[in-house]
């Protein structure tokens, strides 16, 4: 469990906080809005009422208690950029700064940011992933062109173990799970694992080897 410091109550600070409450994270939530600040109370640990542009504010809050301390403004880039700044100068362990373009990111990391999100953009690249062929359920990037597919098996791959497909050898692209009836099987993947019919896998490679591997 951690403590965690979340500013910003717009529509992607509020599903940080639900998913964090979910979790059994400890969490600290603020904003300028009262009523986003009491829409959130019952899935946070306490709240505020602030502005997070005001060191007396923050020192307040006791920034360097806190393991992960999240700037989720969205609407205003000035205010993400000097809460940032504000939160690594009053000593915050670490700061997550959202950011919508690669200039924002810039300037967010070099002014107190550790690490920046892109929620609108990593969106749109799952959905152009997933959407973009019919056999694709899921879709995790994993930076340097790694990723995992969640993928329809093959017609070509039924009742196939994965000795006899030899993906790795063939394609460089490791199958990590099997899922079925909407369960990811417990059983570890062997080589005599056979891939059963209306079922989907997970593999993992890089994004060129799993296009050309599923034909995506």
């Amino acid at each position: 469990m951690k403590t965690i410091l979340l500013i910003g109550l717009g529509r992607f600070g509020r599903h940080i906080v639900m998913k964090l409450n979910e979790l059994k994270h400890q969490v600290m939530a603020v904003d300028q809005n009262e009523e986003r600040v009491n829409a959130i109370l019952p899935f946070v640990t306490n709240a505020q009422i602030g502005d997070s542009t005001s060191a007396e504010f923050l020192a307040d809050l006791g920034v360097r208690n806190f393991d992960v301390c999240i700037v989720a403004i969205g609407d205003n880039f000035q205010s993400s950029l000097e809460t940032a700044s504000l939160l690594k100068e009053l000593g915050a362990k670490k700061v997550v700064a959202r950011a919508a373009r690669d200039v924002q990111a810039k300037f967010l990391l070099r002014n107190g940011a550790d690490e920046v999100v892109y929620p609108e953009k990593q969106m749109a690249f799952w959905t152009a992933i997933r959407y973009s062929s019919d056999h694709i359920f899921d879709y995790i990037s994993l930076g340097d062109d790694y990723a995992i597919f969640e993928v329809e098996v093959p017609d070509s791959w039924v009742g196939k173990t994965i000795r006899q497909l030899d993906v790795r050898k063939r394609f460089h692209v490791n199958i990590m799970a099997i899922k079925q009836d909407g369960k990811f099987s417990m059983t570890v993947i062997a080589p005599d694992t056979c891939l059963p019919a209306h079922s989907t896998v997970l593999v993992m490679g890089t994004q060129r080897d799993l296009q050309k591997c599923f034909r995506i």
